[in-house]
């Protein structure tokens, strides 16, 4: 009797490990259908090396989910062919205030930024009106709609610095390493590139000569915005969900913005935040 009364409580601790060792081993019951480009570096793409891969393998673990992927290209019906049509879930990177989805509490926030090589010295270029902008040719990112090409565009216009613009075609941008404007800026071909954050600082990192990356001093010109909050999104109704990812950047905020870091993605404090959507 002595024995069996000393082999019980053993083997109930055997048993107790056991299960632990099974419940970690086996696959998470629940799954995060994450919706991203699979071609849109340094965002995202199907070999998971963009940033947006590295933050949605955080979310995942914080919510004890297997991550899963709905590969779509992002252009025009994006959302609608994704997210509102139900094939996933969550969007890790969207504009705050988005109209079409339910965005959480921003979890980074960035500006557009001047890129220049390192030999010419300009590290002190910061501002739209900074004159030597009218001498200078300047490579941009193009849409192909006026009304949509990104906000720098229409400040140098309406400065009448229009005769150095040097457009690359964003289309033209899907499988590149590094970004047009910027090897342009390599090669002497313009003297400065002005980009969105994460595409300048993202660039400039895989670029084989020096450059220099530096964020525009105005956050805004007017009432046209150069910097932006981005969130993630899920479908309207999916309140619930929403709630769950706000606790995650709650948490992990700070790891989700070292990741940007890494990538050399410049970022703005959250608190400098306008009041307006962007």
């Amino acid at each position: 009797m002595k024995l069996r009364s000393v082999l019980l409580p053993i083997s109930c601790v055997a048993a107790a490990a056991l299960a632990i060792h099974a419940a970690h081993g086996k696959e998470p019951d629940r799954t995060l259908r994450v919706c991203a480009d699979p071609a849109n570096l340094p965002f995202s793409n199907d070999k998971e090396q963009g940033y947006e891969n590295e933050v949605a393998k955080v979310v995942a673990k914080e919510l004890g989910a297997k991550l899963e992927y709905t590969w779509f290209v992002q252009r025009r019906g994006f959302f609608r062919n994704t997210l509102n049509a139900g094939t996933c879930d969550v969007v890790i990177g969207a504009p705050k205030g988005l109209d079409m989805a339910r965005t959480t509490k921003p979890w980074f926030r960035s500006t557009f930024a001047l890129v220049t090589r390192k030999d010419r010295h300009l590290e002190d270029l910061r501002s739209i009106d900074d004159p030597r902008l009218r001498t200078m040719t300047i490579g941009v990112p193009l849409v192909g709609d006026d009304d949509a090409n990104p906000p720098p565009i229409h400040a140098l216009a309406k400065r009448g610095v229009v005769t150095g613009i040097r457009g690359y075609h964003l289309y033209g941008e899907i499988g590149r390493e590094v970004p047009a404007a910027i090897e342009a800026v390599e090669k002497g071909d313009v003297d400065v590139a002005i980009l969105w954050g994460p595409v300048a600082g993202a660039g400039a990192r895989k670029a084989k000569t020096p450059l220099v990356v530096t964020p525009l001093a105005e956050e805004t010109d007017g009432d046209l915005p150069f910097a932006f909050s981005f969130a993630m999104a899920t479908r309207k109704r999916d309140a619930a969900l929403a709630k769950e990812l706000d606790q995650v950047i709650d948490r992990r905020g700070d790891a989700l913005r070292a990741i940007l870091r890494s990538r050399g993605v410049p970022l703005l404090p959250l608190s400098t935040e306008v009041k307006r959507a962007p």
